[in-house]
């Protein structure tokens, strides 16, 4: 009797949610078929995107009422009701990165560094509008699933981060660097249905290990929260989301967290698609001031269908451990191990720095969260801050830390332009031969301009230089003329600076070009390297707005829209490893330009242009033509200027 009221609640529930989306598809199907009594034609006062979310809150509130009638019937039937069809939730952007101080808990005593993490409120970067998540109910043996395989992919990272001497890691003749050995590794964790592998699947597998300017407890705080998770790696992580929060306190004697998550992971080119995964992130302390952190790819029903068809990628245990060290330092070993399936060729550009593993691999996970960190700790680093447009100095620690979540929040609206939510694609509108120009519209992200639709096109060509020198020509503002067609060849000076790392291309300079008809209009500029490349990002920004960031008040609202260049390593044979940047010159003189590597760059040229705050615009051949000769002209300048023709 019981099983069969079981059956026939759960048959009703399941009608009753048939019958909602039903009728949701046959309001949207009704909207697309109005007409306007009077004249016949559409109503010109209707908004379609406003229509939609009328429809997702209305959505969202019958999707409640069912949660709702659900639980009542668990009560009776005993377990949760699990499996229900997916029901795609209205998506509320919320991003809190206010973070307590991070005093360092070092042994011995000494000066610790306070690092606050509150660079972006408001930030969209890692919203995911329209992306649809499966609203899950996670039944007890879900739970208990899950729960085997974290604790086996936290056993197998374990061991491949301690393991020294068992022939699981082997050096590269090359480069140096630390690869998995594929025949131990499938001796030590023998799989199933080993024998089944498909034999078009390419194996990623690295290791890496460095000290960063954190703690363990900051680092593992901010791990497990997907919106600081995108903060840390803004150049890697285009977006990411907590699906599920699985358990969360004690197991035993050791404190642990285990959550279902999702995210998207980038190179900075249009050339690329980006990684999806469906994950299980298991924090575990393993001793007071050590913690492994595990991500495992996990299957979610019905969901395949939303992943990208390009580039199918399973994440084998990946993660980190993360140790304690004096001074609020902490070391990190970083192993990074993925099965990849090209459903479509790489972009001949980029074949070799995918095909080695520089892209996605552990080196580059390092080296970014190392730059992250060193930024937010020279944040609080007193005078680093020089001239300001008036001619003096910054004039108070809030205008320095105002200044820096304005950059911070156009370094992010820059990365999540070239990998745009909302599954755009982009379209090829210009076929050259030297190079291919792609483009996307998409709703701008910016808190300042919320329904604003941007055009966002980027092309990516390789120099025969080493990307050191092309960092130095880009960010030098005595070269800026050479290359920024919207200058018109005008000479620029830098009129304020604030350093945040100690490589001194790693900064924010505000810069005005000396040009009479826009003296009103400054240029915010940041950029940023590490051994795994860099970014040079830029913003036109009036003198009103930089007084109020200068002031210490809140920016947030300031409209941003920023374009620039991302530079690569190519991924030849003869790439440094973990010292390009460290060897930078810092000469402006293109005759200086170092050659003497036959290694290559990768660089992209990314432009926004505002195309309406209409949400309804599209692509007109104007925009196209006009980004069409902005990149073609830029890239053009840029070959001449660096005797790449």
């Amino acid at each position: 009797m019981k099983a069969q009221h079981e059956r026939s609640d759960n048959c009703a529930l399941r009608a009753d949610n048939d019958k909602i989306r039903c009728e949701n598809i046959a309001i949207r199907e009704a909207l697309k078929n109005i007409i306007c009594p009077s004249c016949g034609g559409p109503p010109v006062t209707e908004d379609s995107y406003f229509d939609e979310q009328k429809l997702r809150i209305e959505n969202a509130q019958l999707k409640e009422e069912l949660d709702r009638v659900s639980s009542i019937a668990a009560k009776y039937i005993g377990r949760p009701i699990s499996q229900l069809p997916p029901v795609q939730p209205i998506h509320i952007s919320s991003l809190d990165l206010s973070m307590a101080s991070f005093g360092g808990h070092g042994i011995n005593a000494g000066p610790t560094l306070d690092l606050d993490l509150d660079l972006l409120p408001g930030s969209s970067s890692s919203v995911i509008p329209n992306m649809p998540f499966p609203s899950m109910s996670v039944s007890d043996l879900d739970k208990s699933l899950m729960s085997d395989i974290a604790a086996s992919a936290m056993d197998e990272l374990i061991r491949l981060v301690q393991s020294n001497e068992d022939h699981l890691w082997i050096k590269s003749s090359s480069d140096g660097r630390e690869m998995l050995n594929l025949e131990t590794y499938e001796r030590t964790f023998p799989r199933p249905n080993d024998h089944l592998k498909n034999p078009n699947v390419r194996i990623e597998a690295s290791r890496d290990s460095g000290v960063v300017i954190m703690n363990s407890l900051a680092l593992v705080d901010m791990f497990m929260d997907a919106n600081k998770w995108v903060e840390l790696f803004p150049t890697i992580v285009s977006r990411a989301r907590t699906i599920e929060v699985i358990s969360s306190g004690m197991l035993g004697s050791q404190s642990s967290t285990l959550q279902l998550m999702y995210e998207e992971l980038q190179v900075l080119s249009a050339l690329v698609p980006t990684r999806q995964f469906y994950f299980l992130r298991f924090r575990q302390q393993i001793e007071p001031g050590l913690w492994a952190i595990v991500n495992v790819s996990y299957n979610v029903p019905h969901q395949e269908s939303q992943l990208s068809s390009s580039c199918k990628a399973q994440r084998l245990p990946s993660g980190c451990l993360i140790q304690d060290m004096p001074n609020g330092y902490s070391k990190i070993t970083w192993v990074e191990h993925c099965e990849v399936e090209d459903k479509a060729p790489i972009h001949r550009l980029y074949r070799d720095l995918i095909q080695s593993g520089l892209a996605f691999g552990a080196e580059r996970w390092i080296s970014t969260l190392q730059r992250t960190c060193e930024r937010v700790a020279y944040l609080m680093v007193p005078g680093n801050s020089s001239r300001d447009p008036g001619g003096g100095v910054i004039p108070s620690p809030e205008g320095k830390r105002s200044m820096t979540r304005l950059a911070q929040r156009m370094v992010s609206n820059f990365c999540s332009s070239i990998n745009p939510s909302n599954g755009q694609q982009w379209t090829s509108v210009s076929g050259l031969n030297e190079f291919e120009v792609r483009a996307t519209l998409h709703r701008s992200t910016d808190p300042a301009q919320p329904n604003a639709v941007v055009l966002s096109a980027a092309a990516t060509i390789w120099l025969p230089i080493p990307p050191q020198s092309v960092f130095n020509f880009f960010r030098d503002e005595r070269t800026r003329p050479q290359w920024d067609v919207l200058s018109n060849q005008n000479p620029v000076q830098e009129v304020a600076h604030i350093s945040n790392g100690s490589h001194p291309g790693n900064c924010i300079s505000i810069l005005r070009a000396y040009n009479t008809s826009q003296n009103n209009m400054l240029i915010l500029q940041e950029s940023c390297i590490d051994s795994s490349g860099s970014i040079v990002v830029h913003c036109p920004v009036d003198l009103p707005s930089i007084n109020v960031a200068m002031s210490g008040e809140d920016p947030t609202f300031l409209p941003l829209l920023p374009s620039g260049f991302t530079i690569s390593p190519d991924g030849g044979p003869h790439q440094l490893h973990h010292n390009q940047y460290d060897v930078a010159s810092t000469s402006s003189s293109n005759s200086n330009v170092d050659r003497s590597s036959s290694s290559g760059s990768l660089v992209t040229v990314v432009f926004q242009i505002l195309v309406s705050n209409s949400p309804s615009a599209r692509m007109s051949p104007e925009t196209v033509n006009t980004v069409n000769n902005l990149i073609g002209n830029t890239v053009h300048q840029i070959k001449a200027a660096l005797n790449c023709n």
